[in-house]
């Protein structure tokens, strides 16, 4: 399966990426929504900011899926995996409230040729999009 990360441009998180400063994916959430249950080892993230071109993408290594949070918990994972998140510990004061919670371990992690994608048939403001083949939706 094929997954499209969009990331946010403020926090310069892709950077952070291809640089190997970040090997953990995060997404939080109050809501099951993906990539929660829907992402597993060995499937392939693209990854782009907003309103930007794909330009990099990395394997998923082990993907773990946490529910029913608690802000004790939150600060539990931030203090475990914060580095490999590339955030700090202040960053559960921006989580509070969230349920959810899936960590992508990123493996071979790699430029690439920069490609649009069309996203017609996903939310607008959607962070993940699931699609069976990348070319489906590759511009």
């Amino acid at each position: 399966m094929d997954h499209i990360a969009i990331l946010s441009k403020q926090s310069k998180l892709l950077d952070k990426i291809l640089s190997g400063k970040k090997t953990i994916e995060s997404r939080w959430s109050k809501h099951k929504i993906a990539p929660f249950g829907r992402i597993s080892a060995g499937d392939t993230i693209y990854l782009r900011e907003t309103g930007s071109p794909v330009v990099g993408k990395a394997r998923a290594g082990r993907v773990e899926f946490y529910q029913d949070l608690t802000d004790e918990r939150i600060e539990k994972l931030l203090k475990q995996y914060g580095t490999q998140l590339g955030v700090g510990i202040e960053y559960a004061k921006q989580l509070r409230g969230r349920l959810y919670c899936t960590l992508i371990h990123l493996t071979n992690i790699e430029r690439i040729t920069p490609f649009k994608v069309n996203k017609a048939g996903y939310a607008i403001a959607s962070g993940w999009m699931i699609v069976k083949n990348i070319n489906t939706v590759k511009l």
